[in-house]
């Protein structure tokens, strides 16, 4: 068995697509989670490309945001599109992978990516409040690699 398959349960996974449906509830903003094995390109590099074969970068309010994981590189990734890019925190996203990382270096990768999925819904949220019209754009599954 691969270790992207061993890196969360079948319900693990439920629930990470359950914080992603949680925190997209009051925003127009969009989180994706994406995993895979490694990356032959810098983390940060392939997350981008990632995000672009996701279409994440044609979101309305280009307010998408991904969670990439290298499960055996153990590296991950969070990218904000410049929707949210430019009206966050300066701090924003160091935090949030701090948070992340804190649960990751503990043995928590689904309360890692929870966590900070949740922290980035909130924060889409107060950005990108939930619009009448709003349409969910991307799909709520984790993609694997």
């Amino acid at each position: 068995m691969s270790k992207v398959k061993e890196f969360l349960t079948p319900t693990e996974e439920q629930e990470i697509i359950s914080a992603i449906r949680t925190a997209e509830k009051n925003t127009s903003g969009e989180i994706r989670v994406h995993i895979e094995a490694t990356s032959k390109k810098e983390h940060f590099e392939r997350a981008l490309e990632v995000f672009h074969l996701l279409k994440m970068d044609n979101t309305k309010d280009s307010n998408a945001v991904l969670l990439y994981v290298a499960v055996n590189d153990k590296k991950f990734v969070i990218y904000g599109d410049k929707g949210i890019n430019d009206v966050v925190p300066k701090d924003f996203w160091d935090s949030t992978k701090d948070s992340i990382q804190s649960q990751f270096k503990q043995g928590n990768f689904k309360q890692g990516m929870v966590d900070g999925i949740l922290k980035a819904g909130e924060e889409l949220q107060s950005h990108f409040p939930y619009q009448t019209d709003d349409v969910d754009e991307l799909s709520n599954e984790i993609s694997k690699g």
